[in-house]
């Protein structure tokens, strides 16, 4: 499964390494994401989901039953 947010749809980004000579490589920033299971009671079932650190304070916010709503919304299927 790719390296992205199912919520935020974050993803790895590019930059440089630069050294203390000031010589730039190439690198990725890759995003803080979690496996996480979460119970979706409306429809008394168990949810797995790879969340970026920013969805999971969403969910706590918001709930998570209106971010899967969100979510299909956007045809994702879960």
């Amino acid at each position: 499964m790719a390296r992205v947010c199912q919520v935020t749809g974050k993803k790895p980004i590019t930059g440089h390494r630069v050294s203390h000579s000031n010589i730039k490589t190439k690198r990725r920033f890759l995003p803080n994401l979690q496996t996480k299971r979460y119970f979706l009671a409306e429809e008394d079932k168990w949810v797995t989901l790879k969340l970026s650190s920013e969805a999971i304070r969403t969910i706590n916010k918001k709930g998570l039953y209106n971010v899967v709503k969100e979510m299909r919304a956007e045809g994702v299927h879960i």
